[in-house]
This record gives structure tokens, sequence and C-alpha cells, in this order.
């Protein structure tokens, strides 16, 4: 399953998309890549309002 995660890093937002069971699950593998970066939110996907907002893929992140 999809889930969006929103987070803070160096004063910007932004949000990804990661593959995960769970949500948790999900917001520990973006955390593991940046550690510093602050999770605000983690939702299901919704395609609709992602492809009007198309998130960075986890890797864009840097």
């Amino acid at each position: 399953m999809q889930f969006t995660v929103g987070y803070k890093l160096d004063g910007r937002v932004g949000h990804v998309v990661v593959d995960g069971e769970d949500a948790l699950v999900a917001a520990l593998k973006l955390k593991a890549e940046q550690p510093e970066a602050r999770i605000m939110y983690v939702r299901p996907q919704n395609r609709r309002g992602d492809a009007r907002h198309p998130p960075l893929t986890a890797r864009q992140i840097n």
C-alpha cells in the first residue's frame, strides 16, 4: 500500500509517496533516509489530490 508522508526539512515542507505495510512503516522509511526530517502527517495515497500536487519520490528529498 502507498502512503503520502508529509515532512518538514530545513524550514521547507514537502510530501513523498512511500510504499509500506502501514502508516508507521511508511513514516519510518522516510525517517531512515532523512533522520533530521520532521514527520508532519501520514495518510493513504489519494490519487486525485496527489495528481494535482505531485509528490516527490523519496530519492528527490536530498
